[in-house]
């Protein structure tokens, strides 16, 4: 049981994860999962992989028909919960190669769980179809047409790479520096006109309730809370950390992590800007 926790937990985890959009949820699911291993015959565990990421699928179906409704009623706008991604390959509890970008996992939110659960095991785990239709219990040709349907709704093109392009470490100081300077020449050059903030406090932090849209909305907002940040109890510091595989901003008041930020470049332009809030969905970070 040790070696196949040694050798599958990363993988669970990044499953689990990506089909939640929740860490504290995925690392309760893969915990979970290895407890009920104990009672599992040996020889159902021939192929231990295939065997554990059915678990893992099942159970984070189960979660995911009961937060539909949670996340319908949540207070303004739900973002998948952050994660801490460290160069250090020894330190990782996530295998980034099979991690879908924060672009991406907010694309996820549009899904039904079965679209949710076929998406991933395709895209970020590159599953075939016949193994997709074993572990979700449903046909092949089922699961193609589930996959079709889930890019449909996600708004990407047949022939479209999946992977969304994240912000690099000079694309966010400099966006950054252009924005505590206060150019707004700068700013807007390196906005899309359709450029989307979405920001998530879950009703326990100041956020806009509402996705704030257009280059000139999302300019005001972002120069006001540039303004208003000296006046923060016990000031405010900035620090770029690896959040989910990309150059992340993590945003302090006093020693307490405030934001997390993230975003997503297309064709050379900001498209959208993430900012999770909620302390509920910062607080496994809070010793970054």
């Amino acid at each position: 049981m040790q070696e196949l926790y040694a050798q599958y937990k990363g993988l669970l985890f990044t499953l689990a994860y990506q089909l939640t959009g929740s860490a504290s949820d995925a690392e309760d699911v893969m915990q979970d999962v290895f407890l009920k291993l104990y009672d599992v015959q040996p020889e159902r565990l021939i192929e231990p992989k295939a065997y554990l990421c059915k678990m893992v699928t099942n159970r984070c179906l189960d979660l995911l028909k009961s937060a539909r409704k949670r996340r319908e009623q949540y207070f303004g706008e739900w973002l998948p919960e952050p994660i801490l991604t460290p160069d250090d390959e020894s330190l990782e509890t996530v295998l980034r190669g099979e991690l879908l970008s924060y672009a991406m996992l907010v694309l996820l939110e549009r899904l039904s769980p079965a679209e949710r659960s076929v998406f991933v095991l395709r895209e970020a785990f590159g599953f075939e179809y016949h193994e997709i239709a074993e572990l979700v219990g449903k046909s092949e040709a089922n699961c193609r047409k589930i996959f079709s349907r889930a890019r449909g709704k996600m708004g990407i093109l047949l022939d479209e790479p999946v992977q969304a392009e994240a912000a690099g470490e000079e694309w966010v100081r400099r966006f950054i520096s252009a924005l505590e300077l206060g150019n707004v020449d700068s700013v807007v050059s390196m906005l899309a006109e359709d450029v989307v903030l979405i920001s998530d406090g879950g009703g326990k932090a100041t956020a806009a309730v509402n996705p704030i849209k257009t280059r000139d909305f999302v300019i005001r907002f972002l120069i006001g809370l540039i303004q208003k940040a000296p006046n923060y109890e016990g000031g405010t510091t900035m620090e770029l950390r690896d959040i989910n595989g990309q150059t992340g901003l993590v945003i302090r008041s006093g020693e307490a992590i405030d934001t997390i930020a993230l975003i997503h470049v297309e064709e050379n332009s900001i498209r959208n800007i993430y900012f999770i809030r909620n302390p509920d969905k910062l607080r496994h970070l809070v010793n970054i």
